[in-house]
């Protein structure tokens, strides 16, 4: 597993994030920053944010408001909601369904894999990072930027 996402995370440098939040105290808002920090270009989807910008992008309703090919949709969402974004992925051609720490869905894995996107459930892209390129395995992750 490390192999296949150390090599997503070199390879696709564009991240849409769903569920980011304008309180930069949230876990989501400090992922975003971090990824930004490291050369990614994240854009958030947060429907009730519409318009208005985090971290210096702006926040678009949905997925395929976006007008940018999406590599990686990274998921803030509760599981029940996965499929939804597993089924938006799919329709905007992104390279990856990443579930953000805790989220998981055998509907959506099963979704994405037969259109040839890569799936990775219950893993933060912040934690990833950190342990496979910098050697950084805090032990609370989130609360470290």
């Amino acid at each position: 597993m490390n192999d296949k996402i150390k090599e997503i995370l070199s390879k696709y440098k564009t991240i849409a994030m769903v569920g980011v939040s304008k309180d930069d105290k949230k876990p989501s808002t400090i992922v975003m920053k971090y990824m930004q920090k490291y050369g990614f270009k994240v854009i958030p989807v947060n429907p009730s944010a519409k318009g208005q910008k985090i971290l210096g992008e702006e926040v678009f309703e949905k997925l395929e408001d976006i007008n940018i090919p999406i590599d990686i949709v990274d998921v803030f969402r509760p599981s029940s909601e996965a499929n939804k974004y597993a089924e938006e992925s799919v329709k905007i051609g992104a390279k990856v369904l990443w579930l953000q720490l805790g989220i998981r869905s055998i509907d959506a894995k099963e979704l994405v894999e037969s259109n040839d996107i890569e799936y990775i459930e219950n893993r933060c892209t912040k934690m990833e990072y950190q342990k496979l390129f910098l050697n950084i395995n805090p032990a609370f992750p989130v609360l470290q930027s």
